[in-house]
């Protein structure tokens, strides 16, 4: 098992938003989270939430920052999952990764994330290899 955590300032999110706007989004969120962060009365909220999420997963697979942000997406409400794709979805299979587990929060200032990332079991390392090849 393998735990990662993230917290992150809301307003540095939403000073990024201001300054960069549509390529910070495009570069760092995927069309499915940019929709459901745009649909909130307080997007930079929600964007801060799934922006820890990414950091907080990366640091429990272990590849700390050297993954590209778009292949960390968080999907579903109310429990958020993560999906994983390209080369993220392949340093996963190879450190033995199996389920994520994640958990988000925030305050009015705040916003954090714990990933859990669980060792891959025998019958679930098939399915994770090919979910590889297949996202490949």
């Amino acid at each position: 098992m393998r735990v990662g955590v993230d917290l992150i300032e809301i307003e540095r999110i939403r000073r990024a938003l201001a300054r960069h706007g549509e390529d910070f989004k495009e570069r760092c969120f995927t069309e499915a989270e940019r929709a459901y962060c745009d649909s909130k009365p307080n997007p930079p909220q929600h964007y801060a939430g799934r922006f820890a999420a990414k950091e907080a997963v990366g640091k429990a697979l272990g590849s700390g920052v050297y993954f590209t942000w778009k292949e960390i997406e968080v999907r579903g409400r109310p429990k958020p999952g993560v999906f994983l794709s390209g080369r993220t979805a392949q340093w996963a299979a190879k450190v033995g990764a199996g389920k994520i587990e994640l958990s988000m929060t925030h305050s009015r200032e705040l916003a954090a994330a714990v990933a859990v990332v669980l060792e891959v079991q025998p019958l679930e390392a098939e399915v994770v290899e090919a979910a590889v090849v297949k996202n490949q």
